[in-house]
């Protein structure tokens, strides 16, 4: 089983801990990361882009001039996709992006994606993670002790001071353990998990 150090806020080594070798080491799949990022995104999308068609554009209720004798061609309604004003033709609709991909899956990725970061040496466990007032600057001097710009940090439960210390530094994002998913693990270089949010990650992915 992988074996990591616990360490305090102070850089201090405080014990060690053994991870779960089906979560922590498992087989790199490229694609399966593949596919959950493209999942995770797709939702994301807004899908709010919005066109009239000439049944729905006002107004083109009467036909516009008689159909023979004018030297025009037959016109039944202003609002025709063929005049200025009138209706798009194939345009855009609200819609859903979003698709599903099975929870097996979804499970198994993102254990690849915790296993690439404990092998690239990317994962730093802490004991715990207080502050005891909401200040950015105390939060920053803690990351730069371990010699990072930016991370993930994910944590068990409620810690406002942190969540909100972290809100304005650029290229750090705090997440509780039901958030936890493979976007975002991939978007940070460095990952950092409380102890007690390490266990409640196993207990989620073992099965």
């Amino acid at each position: 089983m992988p074996l990591v150090k616990v360490y305090s806020t102070g850089k201090r080594k405080v014990s060690e801990m053994e991870l779960d070798e089906r979560i922590f080491n498992a087989e790199i799949k490229d694609y399966l990361l593949h596919d959950i990022v493209r999942m995770q995104l797709a939702k994301r999308r807004a899908g709010t882009a919005s066109t009239k068609n000439r049944s729905v554009v006002r107004g083109g209720g009467k036909k516009p001039y008689r159909q023979k004798g004018t030297g025009r061609a037959r016109a039944g309604s202003i609002r025709s996709p063929l005049w200025r004003g009138g209706g798009v033709i194939f345009g855009p609709t609200p819609r859903d992006f979003g698709f599903s991909i099975p929870k097996k899956v979804r499970k198994q990725a993102l254990r690849i994606a915790l296993s690439m970061r404990v092998g690239e040496g990317k994962l730093l466990v802490l004991n715990q993670f207080q502050l005891k007032e909401i200040k950015t600057k105390s939060f920053l001097e803690v990351l730069s002790r371990f010699g990072m710009e930016e991370a993930l940090i994910i944590i068990e439960g409620e810690n406002f001071n942190l969540e909100q210390s972290a809100r304005n530094a650029p290229g750090v994002k705090v997440l509780r353990v039901e958030g936890l998913n493979v976007y975002d693990i991939l978007n940070h270089e460095n990952l950092i998990i409380i102890k007690d949010a390490v266990e409640k990650i196993q207990e989620r992915l073992a099965s």
